[in-house]
């Protein structure tokens, strides 16, 4: 089994940053693709930036320039790094991860979502 723990979310003003982070956990022998994801009310689960285990990055159109994805490949971990953050970019965010587990079964995982709010 594995865990996402995502941490980092909360309450900005339009114009200011988020750092979030998302640690994987458990019986894990390697992380292929990892990314994040986002959800508002009411709205399906939209891509934001995804990066293979080699630094490969996707970014959704909305948020080229401004959201940088990065990973830490030794910790498992996966970082969003958002810059100029504008009211709809508000949504509760989701870790994501395609991990080969120390069996050599391939799952796919999600983490628990952390809430993005930001003002006007």
């Amino acid at each position: 089994q594995v865990r996402l723990v995502e941490s980092g979310g909360g309450l900005v003003q339009a114009g200011e940053s988020l750092r979030l982070s998302c640690a994987a956990s458990g019986s894990i022998f390697r992380i292929n693709a990892m990314g994040w994801y986002r959800q508002s009310p009411g709205k399906q689960r939209d891509l934001v930036a995804t990066i293979t285990s080699g630094g490969s990055t996707n970014y959704a159109d909305s948020v080229k320039g401004r959201f940088t994805i990065s990973r830490d490949n030794a910790k498992n971990t996966v970082y969003l790094q958002m810059n100029s953050l504008k009211p709809e970019d508000t949504a509760v965010y989701y870790c994501n991860a395609d991990v080969i587990s120390r069996t050599g079964l391939a799952y796919n995982y999600w983490g628990q979502g952390t809430q993005v709010t930001v003002s006007s």
